[in-house]
């Protein structure tokens, strides 16, 4: 039985990060898509304007 003990947590999460993928999936796009993508070029926006540098790496 130990290695019953010793499958049991990698499976557990392997469930689990399947499932966070699966929602994170799902939840891309439909009808609250264009709402997000305005707030995320407002917030770049912003920090454009601040003068706030892009992490190029450049």
């Amino acid at each position: 039985m130990d290695y019953v003990a010793a499958l049991l947590p990698p499976v557990v999460m392997a469930v689990a990060f399947t499932a966070l993928i699966v929602t994170i999936i799902k939840s891309q796009g439909g009808e609250n898509k264009s709402k997000e993508d305005a707030a995320v070029d407002a917030a770049l926006a912003r920090a454009e304007s601040a003068g706030e540098p892009r992490a190029h790496g450049a």
